[in-house]
Order: C-alpha cells, then structure tokens, then sequence
C-alpha cells in the first residue's frame, strides 16, 4: 500500500475531527440518518453503526443522500461481525463488500477488525483501500487489559490511517495501563485508546490528553454502542473533554457505589465557574490499593473519599487536619507536588453548620442512626460542641465502641418510642436510591424538633417524608453534601466555593434524576 497516501490522508483527515466521535446506531436507514441530523447541530465527527440495522446496504443511499448534504461531516462506516463484539452476521468479506459501497457513498473512514484483516487475503484489504477511504484498524478485548504494545505491533503492519485498541477495564489501573500506551504509541501511529467498562470511564475522558486522537461517545444517554460510553453532552458539558491539556489537574470521588454519585456535576461546575482548569471524576473501586495506583500514576491532585475508604485511608496519609485525627475518618485528600498525601475531613463542618443555623447545640439531645465514617463526623463533631449524642446502629458492637471513643451513650432501641430528642441525624445509607435496607427507626419514634437526613439522593427520602408527614422541620441532605463539597474545593484551588451554583446545579440534576424516573414506572 502506498504510505504516501496514507499519511497525507491521514493528516488531512485530522484536520477535519474533533476530540469526539459520535456513534450513531438505528433501527432503520431514516432512523439512522434522522439521528444523525440531531447529532450534526453538536458534531461534523459520526460514526454510523450500520451493523445495528438487519440489512447494512439498504441505509447506503439515505447516507450517501445525508453526507452529500452535509459535506463538512467526517463519517466513519462500522459494520462490525459478531464474532468481534458486532451485530453484522455476514462474513468478513460480505463486511467488506459493505464498507466498500460504503465509501462510494461518501463516507471517509471505515473500521475494520484486526482479525479480520489478518484472516482475509491482502489483495481484499487492498482492494478496499483502493476504494479512496482511510481505514480505522480496531481491536476490542471484551475481558482485559493485556498486551497493548503486542496488539499495536500486530497493526502497524497495516499501515492504517488510525489504530484503535479497545481493551477492559477491570480495575481503576488498568486505565493507567492504557494512558502509558498511548503515550509510549502516540508518535508512531495516530492512535485512539479507549477502555471499556464502568471502570474505564477515566480513559474515555483523559485518553485524548493522553494521545488519544479522539474518543467515542453515544449520540444520547440509552443509546451506547459500548459499555461505559458516555454520551457526547456529558463528555462536552461535564467533563469539558474537548479543553483538557498537559496542565489539566485531575480530581475524583473515590469509592463503591459512586457510579450515581453528583460530586462530578457539582465540583465541574465549580471548577467551570471559577474558571480552574480541573476535572473531576468518577472513581469506583472496592480496593484501595488500585485507587493508591491512580492517585500515583496519573497523578491525582486530590480526592473526595465515600465508603468504603473514609477510615482505610488514613494509614496512606503523611498528616492529617486534628478533626480527621480525633475521628478516624477522612473525606478529603491534597496531593502534594512531591507526591505525599494529606488528609482533611469536611464532614465534620458540613453537619454541624446546618444544624447551628436552627438551634444552640450546647447541651442538644441528638440521636445519631448509624457508626460508619459519616456517623462518626457527625457523632463527634456534635460532641465538640457541647451536644448529648446517643447512637442507635444494627451492630450494637459498632454503636459501643463508637460511643466509648467519643464519649457518646448507645441508644436502647426499646425506649426510642418514649424518648424525645432536639435532633435526629441519619448518617445510614438507608432511603438512597439503590439500597434495600429499611430504616432503623418506625414512624412513630421520631420524635424530635428537627430531623437531618444525610442521605441526599433522592431529595425526600423516607425519613424526610415521615418527617414532614408529622411536621418535623427537616434538614436534607443537599445542604451538607453541597457544604462539603464547597469546602472541598476551597481546600484544593484556594479560592472560596460558588456556592450557589454548586446547589443549583445538584438541585437541578436530583429533580431531573426524579423525573427520568418517574417517567419511566
């Protein structure tokens, strides 16, 4: 094959994309190119999926009718076998025989598998390059992460005008193991690394700062052709993908489940404010050791810490702030140039201001629901100021010895119908979406002036619903979830927190949530 062409080609056609390529799938050829339409408002960079439609060739004339309409789109063909993650049932050459029609038909790349490249005789491979169009060489591993450099090696061979690897992601370091490919293949190849997977998320959005050319998005949330595609309004608007660089500081939330959590919506639209050239991500692992990799590797500038870590962590820091001391548990992590960890907890602060603002603390009986890392910044911060705390948990053990290190007292579960108290404080993950557990008080044991639910997706949980069901003044938890994450930022930029945009856009994204939701009973 002439590589002339090839890197004239090649540079020609990397002028003409962006840091996103949309997929575009369909049911019919006018669904496929009416999707199209939509995408085109955002993107001229589309990648049609036509091994999602039962006849791949009856979409070519709507496509060809699209692309000469709209000749500033740069359109990649995919008609991918399922023998290699597709959905086309033909064989390889009858998938050729697609991509060629489907470069007469304006499209200017088509992708094509490594394996079907390597069993197909040469002279088919020439003969569809002769057709004019660049060729995307992909592989996809759909288990792992595993031998990129052999992968690549393998695909240089080809010459192509792009190579693709897709691997896996099974832990938070294996998207470490992909950036370090790219950066080792960006200069012998234009390259595009991505890996799959709720873990590989982090690689979908640092890849092109990386070396990745671009990378993939759906069309709209519901519409992925891979697992843990984003789509392009979330990689353009949340993670602001397209105005990454080298000096891009990288923060996240840490830990298991954070896939819903809104700590990404709330600290980009902070740093997107305030004008912080950060990004902050998901980070969902259930070892702490893989998140230690992260935080070293990439690197991490700091971190928002959720269970299960808030206490495993502290063992990794060089110092923490006095309150992360006293309690054990740690929600906000700087890491500083020379690479050492330091810890802060923002918990603390964000349970008792709110509750300040409606009474005097000193001498407040509190009953505190839970004795993990949030029950302990809430049991202690309490205490500091002055309040009686008792605690009421599933593990009487757990409730014992958190109540014998902060000097607190252990509520009896059958005197809660007679007890009254100022305050009660859910720091349990009972009532957030997704968890089975029913609450550890019934209805008409609280019995208290004001009711504070840490929980703050959804808005109204159980426990505010009770609540206000009994017209107990609540506090939600939006109000501690937006106070910490306020002071989170300040700890790390050193600049005071938009508040105020932070709760807007937290309150605007639970009602949307709500209303996905309900829409869809």
């Amino acid at each position: 094959m002439n590589s002339t062409f090839s890197s004239v080609s090649s540079h020609y056609l990397r002028a003409r994309i962006g840091k996103i390529c949309v997929a575009i799938i369909g049911s019919t050829p006018v669904d496929l190119v009416q999707k199209a339409e939509t995408a085109y408002r955002e993107t001229t960079f589309l990648e049609f999926r036509i091994d999602y439609l039962p006849k791949p060739l009856a979409a070519l004339p709507a496509l060809k009718e699209f692309l000469g309409k709209h000749p500033e789109v740069t359109a990649i063909a995919t008609c991918r076998r399922e023998a290699v993650g597709g959905r086309f049932v033909g064989t390889s050459h009858a998938e050729l025989d697609v991509l060629q029609k489907a470069i007469a038909s304006g499209c200017q790349l088509v992708d094509v598998e490594l394996q079907t490249a390597e069993e197909i005789r040469p002279a088919a491979m020439d003969k569809l390059r002769a057709q004019g169009g660049g060729l995307i060489l992909s592989y996809h591993d759909f288990v792992t992460t595993k031998d990129l450099d052999g992968v690549f090696e393998r695909m240089l061979a080809f010459e192509p005008e792009f190579i693709k690897v897709v691997s896996t992601a099974r832990s938070l370091a294996d998207n470490v193991a992909l950036i370090r490919f790219l950066e080792r293949a960006r200069d012998k190849a234009n390259v595009v690394g991505i890996c799959m997977g709720e873990q590989g998320v982090i690689s979908r959005i640092l890849g092109p700062r990386s070396g990745s050319v671009f990378t993939f998005a759906s069309a709209t949330t519901g519409e992925e052709t891979a697992p843990g595609q984003l789509s392009a309004q979330t990689l353009l608007e949340l993670y602001r993908v397209d105005q990454l660089d080298a000096a891009t500081k990288v923060y996240g939330v840490a830990g298991n489940p954070v896939t819903h959590s809104l700590s990404p919506t709330m600290l980009n639209a902070a740093f997107r404010r305030e004008r912080v050239n950060s990004v902050y991500l998901p980070l969902q692992t259930s070892a702490l050791s893989d998140l230690l990799t992260l935080v070293r590797e990439v690197p991490l500038s700091g971190l928002s810490v959720t269970m299960p870590f808030k206490q495993e962590i502290l063992k990794h820091l060089q110092k923490t702030d006095a309150i992360s001391e006293k309690i054990g548990a740690c929600n906000t992590v700087v890491r500083s140039q020379d690479g050492k960890l330091y810890g802060f907890n923002t918990d603390v602060a964000a349970v008792v201001r709110p509750l300040e603002k409606r009474l005097v603390l000193r001498g407040a009986k509190v009953l505190v629901l839970g004795a993990g890392g949030a029950a302990r910044a809430a049991v202690f911060g309490l205490k500091e100021k002055g309040a009686e705390v008792s605690i009421l948990n599933r593990s009487l053990l757990n409730a014992q010895k958190l109540a014998k290190e902060a000097k607190a007292k252990v509520a009896k579960a059958e005197q809660l119908g007679k007890s009254d108290f100022d305050v009660i404080v859910n720091a349990t993950p009972v009532g957030m979406g997704g968890v089975k557990t029913h609450s550890l008080l019934k209805p008409e044991e609280i019995n208290a002036r004001i009711v504070f639910d840490l929980v703050y997706n959804p808005i109204d949980t159980p426990l505010i619903k009770a609540a206000r069901a009994k017209n107990i003044p609540v506090i939600t938890g939006i109000e501690m979830f937006v106070h910490q994450g306020a002071r989170q930022f300040e700890i790390w930029t050193g600049k005071p927190a938009p508040e105020d945009e932070m709760l807007r856009v937290v309150l605007h994204s639970l009602r949307q949530r709500a209303a996905t939701a309900n829409g869809s009973h």
